[in-house]
């Protein structure tokens, strides 16, 4: 494998269709708009961010069937580099329709099939020969596979030198502190469970950051705080940033635009307190634009001048 800087990992991507309509009636035909087909999934998203900002990455996901060939074409039109791993079921689709007349969003996931263990092979063999500085993990884990899987692909790639940044939750998170990631982006609930608590005010989360940094779960966390914006917590930094007043128009996208920027501005050497303000200024940005398109550039650059 052809050294990239980042890498990201999709092991459960999908095609996502979006559209409108107007008016959910039960038991009636509900017209809808001409469709939109996105290459979706999270690692191909955050490649996707990277690439926006002028970055670089592989993209590394998983694809079968006519489906997958579709996806595979989807991301070949976001110029995106990347690498396939065929599986024998066909890719997974998923559906968002937004209602115009109440901007009402109603998203449908589907499971993804179930890998092989020989196709499970292929992906520890792809995350084994690595040559990345960063790996990302992202992304919904198919039927079958446990929850620490992604631990395991940590544990792997931290035998490389390759640095893992996860974007999970529940028992997957749990695993990847396990097993000690480079960057992990957990919200304040789920924080305060790791800590052992009920609930952290914004005053606490470094504490209980640290607490987890200070256990080798990971060297640097993103904390989600909703409303008030996100920090990052490393050893020696602790960074706020409040969530800049935009008009929302879906959160699709909105997590992996954050994790696609911070990682760009790591692979960039950039200073903590701007990988968490590029962070926030890409998941904001994202936030304005309609169906599943991630952030327009010049809405992100104009709010990271904000933060």
């Amino acid at each position: 494998m052809i050294k990239h800087q980042i890498v990201t990992l999709t092991v459960n991507p999908s095609i996502d269709k979006s559209t409108y309509f107007t008016g959910l009636e039960p038991e009636q035909k509900i017209r809808c708009e001409r469709p939109r087909f996105d290459a979706g999934g999270g690692g191909i998203n955050v490649s996707k961010a990277i690439k926006r900002l002028g970055g670089d990455s592989l993209c590394v996901f998983t694809t079968g069937g006519v489906t997958g060939n579709f996806l595979k074409e989807l991301v070949k039109k976001e110029g995106l580099d990347f690498e396939t791993i065929e599986t024998k079921s066909w890719t997974r689709e998923n559906f968002i329709a937004v209602d115009i007349e109440t901007n009402d969003q109603y998203r449908f996931g589907f499971p993804g099939n179930e890998i092989t263990a020989v196709e499970n092979k292929t992906i520890i063999n792809t995350i084994k020969h690595l040559k990345a500085d960063y790996l990302v993990l992202s992304g919904s884990l198919n039927d079958g596979l446990d929850d620490d899987y992604y631990g395991k692909l940590v544990s792997v790639a931290n035998k490389s030198g390759t640095k893992v940044i996860v974007d999970t939750s529940g028992e997957p998170l749990k695993h990847v502190l396990e097993s000690g990631a480079y960057l992990v982006k957990p919200n304040s609930v789920e924080l305060a469970k790791m800590v052992g608590v009920e609930k952290l005010a914004i005053n606490e989360v470094a504490e209980a950051a640290r607490e987890i940094i200070g256990k080798g779960g990971a060297e640097i966390l993103v904390v989600s705080l909703g409303p008030e914006g996100a920090v990052i917590v490393t050893k020696n930094v602790f960074e706020h940033v409040k969530a800049p007043k935009v008009e929302k128009r879906t959160t699709v996208g909105a997590g992996d635009s954050m994790v696609g920027a911070m990682v760009w501005a790591l692979a960039s050497h950039k200073s903590i307190p701007e990988v968490i303000r590029w962070g926030v200024a890409c998941g904001s940005a994202a936030t304005m634009n309609e169906g599943t398109q991630l952030f327009n550039l010049k809405d992100a650059e104009a709010i990271f001048k904000t933060l």
